[in-house]
């Protein structure tokens, strides 16, 4: 009652009124200042405790000083300058005590500011009062100054430790009102414990004075003048912050990786993206620990990219990478982190699609080359005994052919679904191109192996409904068996495909065991094959030449270039055996084109002009480009195209006579002459000399080894002869190795002659004009 009658009866209530505005608006700003410097880094602290320290003052002080113009004890009352002004430095220095205490780290260290925040005011409280001078006694009550002191350190200690609390309601508005209590319980409770006893009565004592009002009301301006200037820099400082977080708000909504930014273990920002993988509502992450969120956040660690797993709320955990960057320090020390979250599902996915993909076959989904060879190694290591089954589709060309690729396709599916249904447990199918497939079967015995071909040959046969047609494939299969017919994987390989081939061109079965003597003609060929193409990378190639010679005077008139290709064991692989390989495998182009240009090259390079004969293949005739080929050799090496006679045989002009004979005009415009090389072997040679002017006729060897086996071979040699007499074409005898055969085409009138018996194919041409020496005279 003793306040309550202070505070009614002894004060102005207007200036009551102007104090208790003061106040509040001081606290609500002080509450404010407290939290920004609470919130700073160390670095960015220090001028906001300066503000704090300085509005927080100035509102305690305006508070106490208006309020004490307000009181009137009812005598004229002074107030000494010098204490009046040490309780507004107190009440700064205080504040700024109390804010910075409150700020640290420590446990309790905002009760701690608090109550420093009592003290002070307290102090400041009676320092001012003790500037209060009046013509009168004045008593104070020692229990109503305890009361205000304990009043003051508790409710300070009280409202920093609200200003702390981030709940609804108690930092902004709790803390404030606490505040206000606080200096208004010591004020006025410290006033009522003070009597003033007047010594001589004013008559106007009671009445607030015009210098008093103008006094509160500078005392009021200053005040409000201080804390507008706290509030505008607070204001300042918070619409920086705020278009900072605007800015980074758009910067991360642009991502579209999940952006969250973290300060105190807590999300307090999270983009549309990272909210999504959540599976929640924009806003939801806001404000709630990171650990809610994604999975082992603790081992993440900044400038790393790491995956960890999102927990969305509506499905299974999110496969994610995550990097992390820390950005700047917040309170408490505590540092404020940005993570960077992509989502994994669709690379994951696409990794292991490309796994698969690695690993099987894309149109038929059985496993391809890489997993085949891996299984391989795996039971050619663990395994005593398995089989392995080379598979070729027979006909599927035709059905590519007739059909089109896309029911190719459809086929090779078709296939491949039946050999999955019908491989057993333990067996392996794969897709090695193509048309080409393999399996991998445990046996026990060699009829297991046969068995299981069998069982994969007849799913193979399965027909397939398209195109309103039946189609059918059948199947060639090749079977080698682990250890007994090899020991390497790469060997076991070669023999299954060799046993296939083998099965490929049988007329009576389909199914073939490799049987090393059968298959060894194959892989012979093969070593040839592989052969050829080292030759001819490393120039291992020479020709030789065999001289031609004129049967009336025996002049030479030109050499026939003849391949040969040395082994490094210094012997010679007959051109029979690899020529017609190297027309199967193409590889007798670039082989043609190497024989003209070194044949062109060497014999420009001959003292006398004689002829040079090369002989084409029927591969190399059909080419569009020989005789650009053959008039680019002959500018390059420079030799005489009169010099130059290329031979064909009559089989190359079968397949497409009028593409040939178009080739052939060509060649003769470059002033190349033609020869028909092996004349009487083909099957339409009256046909070929009708289609084309030959230049030159070369009258098959055979007839010369079967001359002295009976008139009929005498017979046809002087029909070719004479037919040569009546095209006026010139005959060339292949193969004259006896006297007997030289007298006989010089009795007949044949042109010229080549054989052993002038001379063997040399790796030089003998430079001469004639081999009437050699020859006992051939003239």
């Amino acid at each position: 009652m003793r306040v309550l009658t202070c505070l009614t009866e002894d004060h102005n209530l207007l200036l009551v009124a102007l104090a208790a505005l003061i106040c509040v608006v001081g606290s609500v700003v002080l509450n404010r200042l407290f939290d920004k410097t609470r919130r700073s880094s160390a670095r960015a602290r220090l001028p906001w405790l300066f503000l704090g320290a300085m509005a927080g003052g100035a509102t305690i002080w305006c508070t106490h000083f208006v309020a004490m113009l307000a009181y009137q004890p009812g005598v004229e009352v002074a107030y000494a300058p010098v204490l009046t002004g040490l309780s507004l430095l107190v009440a700064m220095v205080a504040c700024g005590l109390a804010i910075g205490l409150g700020a640290m780290r420590f446990r309790h260290a905002a009760p701690v500011g608090g109550a420093v925040f009592g003290l002070g005011v307290t102090a400041m409280h009676y320092i001012g009062m003790s500037a209060f001078t009046a013509d009168a006694l004045v008593i104070w009550a020692p229990a109503y100054v305890i009361a205000s002191v304990i009043a003051a350190v508790a409710g300070g200690a009280a409202a920093f430790h609200i200003a702390t609390d981030d709940r609804p309601w108690r930092r902004p508005v709790l803390a404030p009102l606490l505040l206000v209590l606080t200096i208004v319980a010591l004020h006025f409770t410290g006033m009522g414990a003070l009597t003033v006893m007047p010594l001589a009565p004013s008559a106007d004592a009671t009445l607030l004075s015009d210098a008093d009002a103008l006094l509160a009301a500078s005392v009021a301006a200053i005040g409000f003048l201080i804390l507008g200037t706290a509030v505008a820099s607070y204001a300042l400082e918070e619409q920086t912050e705020r278009l900072s977080r605007d800015r980074l708000s758009a910067l991360i909504e642009g991502s579209v990786d999940g952006m969250v930014v973290v300060a105190d273990g807590k999300v307090r920002l999270a983009n549309h993206a990272f909210t999504e993988l959540c599976g929640v509502q924009e806003g939801r992450t806001i404000g709630s620990p990171i650990e809610d969120w994604i999975e082992d956040v603790v081992s993440l660690q900044p400038g790393l990219l790491m995956q960890s797993r999102v927990r969305a709320r509506d499905g299974a955990p999110v496969p994610v990478e995550i990097a992390v960057r820390e950005e700047t320090t917040g309170a408490k020390g505590a540092a404020v982190y940005i993570y960077a979250v992509r989502d994994l599902r669709s690379r994951l996915a696409q990794e292991r699609r490309i796994a698969h993909l690695a690993r099987n076959d894309s149109l038929t989904g059985l496993p391809n080359r890489t997993s085949f060879l891996e299984k391989l190694e795996r039971l050619a290591t663990n395994a005593h005994g398995f089989a392995l089954l080379a598979i070729d589709l027979d006909r599927f060309k035709e059905v590519n052919d007739l059909y089109g690729h896309a029911v190719g396709d459809r086929l090779l599916a078709h296939v491949a679904d039946h050999l999955k249904a019908a491989t057993r447990e333990g067996e392996f199918v794969a897709r090695l191109g193509g048309d080409e497939f393999v399996a991998l079967i445990p046996i026990v015995e060699r009829m297991d192996a046969h068995a299981a071909a069998e069982r994969l040959r007849q799913a193979i046969s399965t027909p397939l409904e398209a195109e309103h047609a039946e189609l059918q494939c059948g199947s060639s299969i090749g079977i080698a068996l682990w250890p007994d017919d090899a020991t390497e994987p790469s060997v076991l390989i070669n023999d299954a495909d060799l046993a296939m081939y083998r099965a490929k061109s049988s007329l009576t079965t389909d199914i073939c065991f490799y049987e090393g003597a059968m298959d060894e003609a194959v892989r012979q060929r093969r070593r040839i094959t592989l052969g050829l193409r080292d030759a001819l990378e490393n120039d291992r190639f020479e020709l030789h030449y065999q001289l031609q010679a004129s049967v009336e005077t025996g002049d030479v008139t030109g050499f026939e270039a003849l391949l040969r290709w040395r082994q490094e064991d210094g012997s010679y692989i007959s051109p029979a055996d690899f020529i017609p390989l190297a027309e199967e495998t193409g590889l007798i182009l670039p082989i043609g084109e190497w024989v003209l240009r070194r044949a062109c090259a060497e014999a420009a390079g001959w003292d006398r002009p004689h002829r040079i004969a090369v002989n084409l293949s029927p591969v190399q005739l059909s080419h569009v480009d020989l005789p650009r080929l053959v008039h680019q050799i002959l500018i390059e090496t420079g030799l005489a195209p009169h010099r130059l006679e290329l031979e064909i045989t009559e089989t190359a002009m079968i397949s497409d006579m009028e593409r040939t004979t178009h080739i052939l005009r060509q060649l003769k415009l470059l002033g190349v002459s033609v020869a028909m090389d092996d004349f009487g072997t083909g099957y339409s040679s009256l046909s070929t000399l009708r289609a084309f002017p030959f230049d030159k006729i070369k009258l098959d060897r055979t007839f010369m080894s079967e001359l002295d086996g009976g008139p009929q071979s005498k017979a046809i040699i002087r029909a070719v002869l004479a037919l040569g007499e009546s095209l006026d074409i010139p005959i060339l005898a292949e193969g004259v190795e006896t006297h007997e055969q030289l007298t006989f085409l010089r009795e007949q009138g044949c042109d010229e002659v080549q054989g052993y018996l002038l001379g063997r194919p040399r790796r030089e041409a003998v430079d001469r004009t004639s081999v009437a020496d050699d020859t006992s005279k051939v003239a």
